[in-house]
């Protein structure tokens, strides 16, 4: 209860600060979907990103340099999310780690055997379960001004938001370590409709992605429920008429569990 009254305080005093002009233009350049927002959506977003920018600890890694564009460019992206939703839900996410491109993550294996074999696998992001956010920054820039060709390699339009679906994984592991693809929920009837809506259209779009019958959502969702959730959310606020309009059942899942209707931005 304490911290919860130090945070709400710590977060007035940012607010009361004015809001730096300088990053409307930032994400005017870099976060297109901004300029869909109704002006009360704007304003909201814009406290979000005051508070976003000012609570994590930022770091650039192997050479790259934190600026204030690389800040407000992915708090903006991020905290979209946030939009009628409560804004402890990043309170996990204690640090943003930002690349100057794809990065190597090396990882090891052990066979039955006991003989450990090390492989390396580039990565462009990564949520950690109470920890970092890790970023490549051309992706985050070519998800915010949509001319991501996929963050995914898959073909254009799918996958496109690197920032959108690194925080739907967060999102995702607010109610316990691993990433399942299911959100915190407020009832038992909220999470059996949630089953009942989400588990028949992640096996059916395995099916679809093995037949090579590719739809508005990336076949990089059919790799577990997890991965589908977050392709899904990026779906949800990148082409939320299309998914509408393909998955009516998810599109209003959504819908009631962020609060908000991104089809009528582009209506």
């Amino acid at each position: 209860m304490i911290l919860k009254w130090l945070r709400q305080r710590r977060r007035r005093k940012i607010l009361r600060t004015a809001y730096p002009e300088a990053w409307d233009r930032i994400i005017t350049d870099n976060v297109k979907y901004v300029q869909h927002l109704s002006p009360a959506q704007q304003r909201q977003l814009r406290q979000h990103i005051q508070i976003f920018v000012q609570e994590k600890y930022w770091e650039g890694c192997g050479g790259f340099v934190i600026t204030e564009e690389v800040k407000v460019t992915i708090a903006a992206q991020a905290c979209l999310l946030l939009l009628n939703m409560p804004d402890e839900c990043y309170d996990n996410v204690l640090s943003i780690l930002v690349y100057p491109d794809e990065y190597l993550v090396r990882e090891s294996d052990a066979s039955f055997n006991g003989v450990v074999s090390e492989r390396g696998e580039l990565r462009l992001g990564e949520a950690v379960w109470r920890g970092p956010v890790i970023l490549s920054w051309p992706d985050v820039l070519a998800g915010g001004r949509s001319e991501s060709h996929g963050c995914h390699g898959e073909q254009e339009g799918y996958g496109d938001n690197l920032v959108l679906h690194e925080f739907a994984h967060q999102i995702d592991m607010l109610n316990g370590r691993f990433a399942d693809g299911i959100p915190p929920l407020n009832s038992q009837s909220e999470l059996d409709l949630w089953l009942q809506v989400m588990q028949p259209e992640y096996q059916r779009h395995v099916a679809n992605c093995e037949a090579g019958q590719h739809g508005v959502i990336d076949c990089y969702g059919a790799i577990n429920a997890a991965e589908f959730f977050a392709v899904v959310i990026e779906t949800f606020f990148e082409q939320p008429i299309p998914l509408r309009s393909q998955h009516a059942a998810v599109y209003d899942l959504l819908k009631s569990y962020f609060r908000i209707d991104p089809a009528t931005w582009y209506a």
